[in-house]
């Protein structure tokens, strides 16, 4: 064993320190399966100082490290690469660290590690009479390090933004393994640079995150949900300016499918199930939340898609009669994903433009899409409520068996979408992140001055390259 691994065995003991192959491998493959990488131990530490310790260690052998949560992104952001030495280096999962640290119910705010779960986080708000409105398919296996490394996203960003309105204050440990700890959560400390937005959507490359207080909220009182037909996007965003005028910020979720996305999750997950008889050509999944538990949202909701129906911008409607009937709606919305993996290879991405650009980038990607790539389909799930288009360009899986190449035509797609991204004054990146993925696509598209201002923050806190290199910058 190395010097290097002797070191990490001492500082972290025999629970922390996992060197055998069969032991590392589950943490080199993305949850999907595309891509695999190369580790030489994996490092669980229980604390901030392990954490500290691993870094320094690192840092004095030069040993790469890539930073490890619910391993759920889909941009291989979490997979270990070879370090820009060329170095195999070691994956640092968060799984012990996953104490809830202290729950503040006036000032709301929940301080935990970073390897506890979306979940856990969820269950520890209500417990206090409290809300964390962060919500993901993924959300218990999904950890609140790795959410705030790619600052996610999720349902509730029209109302209550991503993880980077969410973070009150931040713990990371540095690549020379000194930890900083902005965790007072205050709401105003105007002490210079608010350093833990640095690491917010950092993809790891700058530290490692090791705890976070968390913004909480009141509970929602009364709700509302639909879920909604319209024959057309242009229609969808119709309804939302009309929801927005009538229901304001108690519009928590507003989600647009296309008939496909609801085709393919009907065919393959069958413990779900659709309101609709038949499949609408869009649909658009609304949820209205408020504080009091008096206020009438039924009454409005219905009054907005009777008066979008007369208009003729909705097909048709249902509205949940029930808890039962609205978990439903968003049962079958968080779906998706597992219905993608069984229906094909899914091209997916991760694009956003201002929500009334939607219709039009939706049309003329499907037109470069039905061009460009006859043998695919095309689906849509788009958060529309802050303009955030999940653009699947799916294959089957004997197609994409047969490409000689598949990494290059995936390279194709996304250039493609992201070049009409771009002339729709839009972004390549909404929710996902970089990762590994999308590496090149930033390069090429990215701002050059904000690029380079991102590389020079990385070469004063991480000198040797060491924090996850190849996710994020080229």
């Amino acid at each position: 064993m190395s010097a290097f691994l002797e070191g990490l065995g001492a500082a972290l003991g025999r629970q922390g320190l996992l060197t055998d192959d069969a032991d590392v491998a589950p943490y080199l493959t993305d949850f999907r399966g595309r891509m695999t990488g190369r580790a030489q131990a994996v490092a669980l530490p229980a604390s901030a100082e392990e954490a500290s310790a691993i870094m320094r260690l690192a840092s004095e052998h030069e040993v790469p490290v890539f930073p490890l949560g619910g391993n759920t992104g889909l941009c291989f952001g979490a997979v270990p690469t070879a370090g820009g030495n060329g170095a195999t280096g070691i994956v640092v999962g968060m799984r012990r660290m996953n104490r809830i640290r202290n729950l503040d119910q006036a000032g709301n705010v929940i301080s935990v590690d970073a390897g506890v779960t979306l979940s856990a986080v969820h269950e520890a708000a209500a417990d206090a009479d409290r809300q964390f409105p962060l919500h993901l398919g993924s959300e218990g296996t999904a950890q609140i390090g790795g959410l705030i490394s790619t600052n996610a996203g999720g349902t509730g960003v029209v109302r209550y933004g991503a993880m980077r309105s969410l973070v009150a204050g931040l713990e990371a440990v540095l690549a020379d393994g000194r930890i900083l700890r902005e965790m007072e959560a205050l709401k105003k400390n105007n002490t210079g640079y608010e350093l833990r937005q640095l690491f917010i959507g950092a993809e790891g490359t700058l530290g490692l995150i090791t705890g976070a207080a968390l913004r909480l909220h009141p509970p929602i009182g009364a709700r509302a949900h639909a879920w909604v037909s319209v024959s057309d996007p242009q229609a969808a965003v119709e309804l939302l300016s009309r929801l927005q005028h009538r229901c304001g910020d108690a519009i928590e979720a507003f989600e647009m499918l296309n008939g496909a996305e609801v085709d393919c999750i009907r065919g393959h997950i069958p413990r779900v199930r659709s309101v609709f008889a038949e499949t609408p050509a869009w649909s658009v999944m609304i949820e209205l939340g408020d504080v009091d538990p008096n206020a009438s949202l039924q009454a409005a909701l219905e009054e907005v898609l009777a008066e979008a129906m007369e208009a003729g911008l909705v097909v048709d409607a249902v509205i949940a009669q029930s808890d039962g009937q609205a978990a439903d709606i968003w049962r079958f919305r968080h779906a998706i994903t597992e219905a993608h993996k069984i229906e094909g290879v899914g091209i997916v991405h991760d694009t956003a433009v201002r929500n009334s650009a939607v219709p039009a980038f939706i049309e003329a990607a499907s037109e470069v899409t039905a061009q460009r790539f006859p043998d695919a389909r095309v689906l849509v799930v788009s958060h529309l409520g802050d303009g955030n288009v999940h653009f699947t360009v799916m294959f089957s899986h004997a197609y994409w068996a047969a490409l000689p190449d598949p990494e290059a035509k995936a390279l194709e797609v996304e250039m493609a979408i992201h070049d009409v991204a771009a002339r729709h004054g839009g972004t390549i990146s909404a929710e996902h992140g970089i990762g590994r993925k999308l590496v090149t696509e930033l390069e090429r598209l990215g701002d050059p001055v904000r690029l380079a201002i991102m590389r020079d923050i990385k070469r004063t806190l991480d000198p040797k390259n060491l924090m996850n290199p190849g996710a994020l910058l080229a």
